[in-house]
């Protein structure tokens, strides 16, 4: 599927709303009962940019992103201002944050992720767009600063030479939700005083 590795803007974004998704069936039986099922076993996230729109300039830009995009063809970046580091909103991305792996002594290649944690609860969540320039990675809690490379555009981290057999492997990063436009068509409202206004801008995630 066609991608491109831009970023939506950060101003507008920055005030959009949305989050996570999940799809569950729930059927009642005739005693009152549920019996409740997963139809997804990850989220899907969607967001509305529209309420990030303030001034004409910013209604512009979104226009301008929306063609050269092609409406829902081509997917690209997003930044997720609630969910977008490896540790809390609050704190600085480290190497020890995120655990990615265990060595072999023969794999060189892994893959970032980030865990929810709530109770004696994970759920696991792939990381496939790492913003460049922020991820560090860490062997037993050794950052290294060499001997390993990351692709920003698949979330996988290489190293020259497989870790260690039983070497913890930790990743710090902050990271982008790969979405795609959920709509082909941009209802503009343009008014005197506001300059143009927009009611929607749906984005959904884009899984592989």
């Amino acid at each position: 599927m066609g991608f491109h590795e831009i970023r939506f803007p950060d101003n507008i974004s920055r005030g959009a709303r949305g989050g996570p998704e999940r799809r569950t069936q729930i059927v009642e039986l005739a005693s009152g009962d549920e019996e409740r099922n997963a139809s997804w076993a990850n989220s899907r996230r969607r967001y509305d940019a529209a309420y990030g729109v303030r001034r004409a300039d910013d209604l512009a830009a979104v226009v301008a992103f929306f063609e050269a995009r092609n409406g829902r063809l081509y997917g690209f970046r997003w930044k997720d201002w609630g969910d977008y580091k490896s540790c809390l909103p609050s704190g600085v991305p480290d190497a020890t944050d995120q655990a990615i792996g265990t060595g072999d002594g023969a794999t060189t290649v892994f893959q970032l992720v980030k865990a929810y944690n709530s109770g004696a609860q994970t759920w696991i969540r792939t990381i496939t767009k790492p913003a460049v320039g922020t991820v560090t990675v860490a062997i037993d809690g050794v950052v290294q600063n060499s001997g390993c490379s990351v692709d920003t555009a698949t979330g996988n981290i290489t190293f020259a030479a497989a870790p260690a057999t039983g070497a913890p492997i930790t990743a710090g990063f902050e990271f982008d939700v790969p979405v795609r436009f959920d709509t082909d068509r941009l209802d503009v409202t343009h008014d005197i005083e506001r300059l143009g206004s927009i009611t929607s801008i749906p984005l959904i995630e884009v899984r592989r």
